[in-house]
């Protein structure tokens, strides 16, 4: 039976506990804290109890079975400031209710329509590159990733418009940095400098959105994008449309989440590559051997495997959300101890995906652990880059075939080198970011070869929703 006690974790001189800690080093508070105290701990957030938990069952028990005795943490409560009252902040019934709405839109036959895009908006980044020259590949994959998302979001184009967006996302999610702070609630209200430029980054970003989304209601057209099926989406018991909040908070989700975490996902997956030439080696034979020269279709994707294979082991050493949170609303048991309602029972993928108890040499690079008799003989809820449960990401098949598919088509004509001297660090705030980028050099492999697909992206049809 579970006790009043909490479970052990880290000591701290001041009652501030673990918050200079989770602000300096958040993944090394995790990844210490798992190691010294096993897969259940306490972290003393400034008087704010915190129980880490890297077990599959518990993980499972949290987000899955008992779901419905949780709540987003305080941390997302955070993000609406950012994100609205979209999938990833919202609760309850209201929750599942715009997730029935949003499920049409992320069905596979729509996503596969989408591939034209991805592949035209790839060939044109690829294609942009000169030989030996270097790139921030971060920034290459966050204008290539928000190209797709725009145009699969709104069947619109901005790319003049990239960098700038790119940077208003950067400061807006700089807020979650704020989320270990006891009086964050406080601070956000005060005129900051922080929040000036919040807001300012905001304005700017629902500005783009709202031009967008007017632009669709008075064309009236289902363009076959993401947009359409959300301005068409019914619930089910009222026959209700979403409100334009609603839609605009939505799509601010989609818009953050959809580009964010590929880039990320991309970045790393190079970088790894750069540090692997084996599995780089058998990367580049699969694609050349499958795709012969041609660009990849949607039914491609299932035959390059391998590469398949490299994203998932990319998104296990790097996952673009690295670190997930939910909150007691009662007092709930985790084996011998007791999460007190209003505690944050807090896993982290990053630190799941290296535990060694699931996961052989967990530091190594090896593709080969997502063989589908591998993936048979783990747990489940050992591997989630895309979260767990009713609130898992709902876009995941649409990001592993998109960066199936960028894999494939940049690594036709380029092996990227990591710039010697270049630093890689880690910079965890909403996502995983690289601190500084990451400089890498484009070395053409192979003779350029003119893609064979047909149809612009421009002219992809309306799917059936």
């Amino acid at each position: 039976m579970s006790t009043l006690a909490y479970p052990p974790g880290p000591k701290s001189w001041h009652p501030l506990g673990q918050v200079f800690a989770f602000k300096n080093d958040l993944i090394g508070l995790l990844m210490n804290t798992t190691r010294e105290y096993g897969d259940i701990a306490y972290i003393n957030m400034a008087g704010r109890p915190l129980i880490l938990i890297n077990d599959p069952d518990l993980i499972r028990d949290v987000t899955v079975t008992d779901h419905r005795k949780f709540i987003k943490s305080r941390a997302l409560r955070l993000m609406k400031r950012l994100l609205g009252n979209g999938l990833i902040t919202s609760e309850g019934e209201f929750h599942r209710d715009q997730q029935k709405m949003m499920q049409p839109s992320f069905r596979r036959d729509r996503i596969e329509a989408y591939a034209r895009v991805m592949i035209d908006d790839t060939i044109r980044c690829r294609d942009s590159w000169r030989a030996d020259q270097t790139y921030d590949i971060y920034q290459e994959m966050t204008k290539l990733s928000l190209g797709i998302a725009t145009k699969t979001l709104f069947h619109s184009d901005v790319d003049g418009e990239a960098l700038e967006l790119g940077e208003c996302l950067t400061v807006a999610m700089k807020l979650f940095e704020r989320s270990a702070n006891p009086m964050a609630e406080f601070l956000e209200k005060l005129p900051l400098p922080s929040n000036i430029a919040f807001r300012k980054a905001k304005r700017r970003l629902d500005e783009t959105v709202r031009r967008m989304i007017d632009e669709r209601r008075a064309d009236g057209h289902d363009r076959g994008d993401l947009l359409s099926t959300i301005l068409a989406a019914q619930n089910e018991d009222t026959g209700a449309y979403m409100t334009d909040q609603q839609v605009l908070d939505e799509v601010i989700t989609l818009f953050v989440g959809g580009h964010e975490t590929t880039a990320l996902s991309l970045t790393w997956t190079w970088y790894l590559l750069s540090q692997n030439p084996e599995a780089a080696d058998r990367m580049y034979h699969e694609i050349d051997h499958v795709l012969k020269g041609n660009s990849p279709r949607a039914l491609d994707v299932m035959n390059l495997d391998y590469t398949r294979r490299v994203f998932a082991e990319s998104l296990r050493m790097y996952p673009p959300i690295y670190i997930l949170a939910r909150e007691a609303l009662e007092d709930y048991p985790l084996r011998e101890y007791t999460a007190h309602k209003g505690t944050a029972v807090v896993f982290s993928p990053y630190v799941m995906h290296r535990n060694p108890k699931y996961w052989d040499d967990p530091e190594r690079f090896d593709p080969d652990r997502f063989t589908p008799e591998q993936e048979a003989a783990r747990p489940k809820f050992a591997y989630l880059p895309f979260g767990a449960g009713p609130r898992g990401c709902i876009g995941e098949h649409f990001a592993r075939m998109e960066g199936t598919m960028a894999l494939a088509i940049i690594a036709q004509r380029w092996r990227l080198e990591h710039e010697p001297g270049h630093r890689v660090a880690l910079e965890p705030l909403l996502s995983l970011r690289p601190k500084y980028g990451m400089k890498m050099i484009a070395r053409e492999r192979l003779a350029h070869v003119t893609p064979k697909h047909t149809e612009p992206a421009e002219s992809f049809p309306a799917a059936t929703a």
